[in-house]
């Protein structure tokens, strides 16, 4: 029996060792009115963008594609946490 596909493995693990280098540190900084909006969806619209823009060269990489998704998932959570926190602090 001959057992295949450790190759695709051990290069999608490659890639996702690089990525994860490529994306310690900060990805995008925004800044956005926690009041507006479209100044919020603004901002998500940033972080996606600058996420896209790092798994761009890793598009047939279904790992870091799944990865990027939650990491859009997370700073959606982030931000719309902090938008929510700045208007209720703001009626205190």
């Amino acid at each position: 029996m001959k057992v295949t596909g450790f190759d695709a493995i051990e290069r999608k693990l490659d890639q996702m060792a690089r990525f994860s280098e490529e994306i310690d540190g900060t990805l995008a900084t925004v800044s956005f009115d926690a009041e507006d909006p479209e100044s919020i969806e603004a901002a998500l619209q940033e972080i996606s963008d600058a996420i896209d823009e790092k798994t761009r060269s890793y598009e047939r990489n279904d790992w870091i594609q799944d990865l990027a998704e939650r990491l859009k998932e997370h700073a959606r959570n982030q931000v719309l946490g902090k938008a929510t926190a700045a208007r209720t602090e703001s009626k205190e």
